[in-house]
C-alpha cells in the first residue's frame, strides 16, 4: 500500500492506527463517528481530485482544500496537507493549503491556512521516512493510553 494523505493523519494521530491502516486492519467501517464525518463530507459536496494515490477534496486556483469534520486534532489535518502540497509540487503546481473544519471543538477558527515552506518540506519528508520505517516492522507498537482514544474507531481492537 503507497503512503497516502490518511496514513500520514493517522500517524501523527496515532503510531499504532497508523500501523493497524497500513497493514489493511481496518476498524472503521464500524465506528458510528467515521460514518458521522463521511456524510459530513458528502453533504459538503466536495469536488474529490484524485492525483496518484491521494484524494483532494478541493483544488482552487490558488488553494488546496482538506475538509475535515472537527478541529479535535488538527495538527494531524496540517501534516495531511502538507503532504498532499508535496504530492502537486512533484507534479509541478504550487499551491497553499487550507483547512475547512465543520465542527468547531478546540478553536474559534474555522479555517487553517497552510504553506510548503522549504522547513515544513523536509519536516513531511522526515514523516514519510519514518512511515516507511513504522510499517515494516513486525509488531505492532504498543497502546498510547490517550483521551483520544476514547473516540477512535480502534479502540475496541486495542482495549477490549
Amino acid at each position: 500500500m503507497p503512503i497516502n494523505g490518511t496514513i500520514i493523519n493517522y500517524f501523527i494521530h496515532c503510531k499504532r492506527q497508523c500501523y493497524m491502516h497500513y497493514n489493511r486492519i481496518n476498524m472503521e467501517d464500524e465506528s458510528e463517528l467515521v460514518k458521522i464525518g463521511k456524510a459530513m463530507h458528502e453533504e459538503k459536496k466536495t469536488d474529490e481530485i484524485t492525483v496518484e494515490n491521494i484524494k483532494v477534496d478541493k483544488i482552487k486556483k490558488d488553494y488546496l482544500i482538506e475538509i475535515k469534520k472537527s478541529d479535535a486534532d488538527i495538527e494531524a489535518a496540517k501534516m495531511q496537507v502538507l503532504y498532499y502540497l508535496l504530492k502537486l509540487k512533484e507534479k509541478g503546481i504550487d499551491k497553499k493549503g487550507k483547512i475547512e473544519v465543520i465542527e468547531k471543538n478546540k478553536s474559534s477558527r474555522k479555517s487553517y491556512e497552510i504553506e510548503l515552506t522549504a522547513e515544513n518540506e523536509a519536516y513531511i519528508k522526515n514523516i514519510i521516512e519514518e512511515i516507511e520505517k513504522l510499517v515494516e516492522q513486525d509488531e505492532l507498537p504498543p497502546v498510547e493510553k490517550n483521551n483520544k482514544c476514547k473516540k477512535c474507531a480502534y479502540y475496541s481492537y486495542c482495549y477490549i
